[in-house]
């Protein structure tokens, strides 16, 4: 039989699976994932990052999406794990480019639907709920959803068949053998992908440094039992919006002790109203009070659950250490619970809130002294666990900072996984698989994109560099009036100073500084030249030059000339 080239290469071209990071990996958040058969695409995720110290003025950070709007008619559907802002923030963002259906639990829809509204994008929006324990076919990939512990309730970790195998995401998870809700990790499910063979796991590498087991969210409960009995003025309780179970404990804890419940936040009050009406959350009617009516109750017998535990300045909690809350004043007495570690990055703004609820007669008790606080993430004994359980051909850690996945990755190996069969990757890595052969088979754009009020993606290094520079020596503006037809000079220079130098106490540097400048103009004016970008660069390198050598500052400089 003769076979044409096509033919021939057709027969023996090995099928493969292409898994793509767009975020999430060497970065704590911004969490996404392509996954790539052929010609269909599923997206796992679409998170954003909280800008970091040096990203003045930026709101968010969310993934470059070029690839997949490049290939929009390729994706199939978006699959979110659950609805932390990490794994749906960008949400709205993807949304107004790519067009797919969105799978998620009915809490994680919930939240992106709030999301989406505010947008307003909810009537785009193509939400298919799921349950655990359920499959669902999108394009030639079949998801199953699998239940899964964390810090908020509709967690599930993701097994996708594919062709050429199955590929595992844990998504964020922890083991709680006692969780709050009764739904345990589905154990039985891990094992049976484990014994039909996992050709890729990909696995939370968050807590990975930290030896162990994560503490039962249960444990909790004894904890804040024992803190509303010796509180004998109002308590004051602080922790993430999203965290549902965490509400659900300081709620039944108020009940036990003869408290009403206030909610402080925009964010407390949306994500609670959203997981009552889905039946993630019971609370009795009676038990809520409007936060207008708290001074109405004698001290011991409220309880506020507030936003605020990343100590965020514009949040309910900080505005009460600061004493700029519209509705609660901080009083002696008071009792402010911190249930909530401090982000990487937020230790300072927790830090200076708590030094302000002390000043203000508050009892503060928080994570670091007194332990009303547990983590969602694995630790090492669980994340080996999920290893053995699943046991993959492939392993690859997502979800941390580049040393948390080296880490993830070392304990992969300690349990059996041979080195060349993980894969530490980078965003915009293309992890190529066949069912026995995996390799990092090139590159697709990727990155950060900032996004600053209205703006997404107006705002890049440049910007930054600039804001990070008006930030440490401030600006200086040079205003200059020029006959456009005999080119002398009308008027100025003028020098404004903008966190730079007061002008009153520096009038001799700045007279130097007019002097210099109008010596330059003189000289370009001399010379003919009618090259305001060429003038304007040698007012700067003058300038620059001269308050560098008195000052030892480099403070922006515009020169503005105007002709008349």
């Amino acid at each position: 039989m003769r076979y044409t080239v096509e033919v021939f290469f057709l027969l023996f071209k090995k099928d493969k699976v292409s898994l793509i990071p767009l975020g999430g990996l060497g970065e704590i958040g911004k969490n996404m994932t392509v996954v790539e058969y052929k010609d269909e695409i599923l997206l796992i995720d679409a998170g954003l990052m909280f800008p970091e110290d040096e990203m003045l003025g930026i709101d968010m950070v969310i993934p470059d999406i070029t690839y997949l709007v490049e290939n929009k008619e390729r994706v199939k559907g978006l699959v979110l794990t659950h609805g932390h802002e990490d794994h749906i923030g960008a949400l709205p963002y993807v949304l107004r480019q790519l067009n797919m259906p969105i799978y998620g639990t009915r809490l994680t829809l919930g939240l992106a639907e709030g999301k989406l509204k505010e947008h307003g994008l909810e009537k785009k929006a193509q939400l298919i709920p799921v349950h655990p324990g359920e499959s669902r076919k999108i394009g030639s990939f079949h998801v199953d959803f699998i239940n899964v512990n964390h810090s908020i309730a509709g967690v599930v970790a993701l097994a996708i068949h594919t062709p050429v195998g199955i590929i595992v995401h844990t998504g964020d998870f922890k083991i709680d053998y006692t969780p709050v809700d009764g739904e345990p990790l589905d154990f039985r499910k891990f094992a049976e992908l484990g014994a039909k063979g996992v050709l890729v796991l990909l696995s939370d590498s968050t807590n990975v440094e930290r030896e162990g087991y994560t503490p039962s969210e249960r444990e909790l409960a004894e904890r804040f039992e024992e803190l509303f009995h010796k509180a004998e003025g109002r308590i004051i309780i602080a922790t993430f919006s999203s965290n549902i179970h965490r509400v659900q404990q300081v709620v039944n804890a108020a009940m036990l002790h003869n408290r009403k419940v206030a909610l402080a936040g925009r964010s407390m009050v949306n994500v609670v109203s959203i997981a009552r009406d889905l039946g993630y959350l019971q609370i009795p009617e009676e038990i809520l009070v409007d936060l207008d009516d708290i001074d109405k109750l004698p001290a011991n017998r409220v309880a506020v659950i507030t936003t605020g535990s990343q100590g965020e300045p514009l949040s309910a909690l900080a505005r009460m250490a600061m004493a700029e809350h519209r509705k609660i004043n901080i009083m002696p007495g008071d009792t402010v619970i911190i249930s909530a570690s401090a982000i990487p990055g937020n230790e300072k703004l927790v830090a200076k809130t708590i030094n302000h609820l002390f000043k203000q007669g508050a009892n503060v008790i928080y994570d670091a002294i007194t332990g009303v606080h547990v983590s969602g993430h694995a630790r090492q004994e669980e994340l080996k666990l999920m290893l053995s359980l699943v046991r993959p051909r492939f392993f690859v850690p997502v979800h941390g900072e580049y040393r948390h996945l080296v880490q993830h990755a070392r304990l992969a190996q300690e349990l059996g996984v041979p080195s060349r069969n993980v894969f530490i990757a980078e965003i915009g890595d293309v992890l190529e698989f066949t069912k026995k052969t995996g390799r990092v088979a090139g590159r697709v754009h990727s990155g950060r994109v900032f996004v600053d009020g209205l703006g997404v993606g107006d705002v890049g290094n440049i910007v930054l560099r600039d804001r990070k520079q008006l930030s440490q020596d401030g600006i200086l503006i040079v205003v200059v009036t020029i006959d456009k037809t005999s080119g002398q000079v009308l008027s100025g220079p003028d020098i404004v100073s903008r966190g730079f130098v007061y002008v009153r106490e520096a009038e001799a540097l700045l007279d130097v500084a007019r002097q210099r400048v109008k010596e330059t103009l003189d000289k370009c004016l001399q010379e003919k030249s009618s090259d305001w970008g060429f003038i304007k660069g040698q007012l700067r390198e003058v300038l620059s030059k001269y308050l560098y050598e008195r000052t030892k500052r480099r403070p922006m400089i515009l020169p503005i000339i105007m002709e008349a």
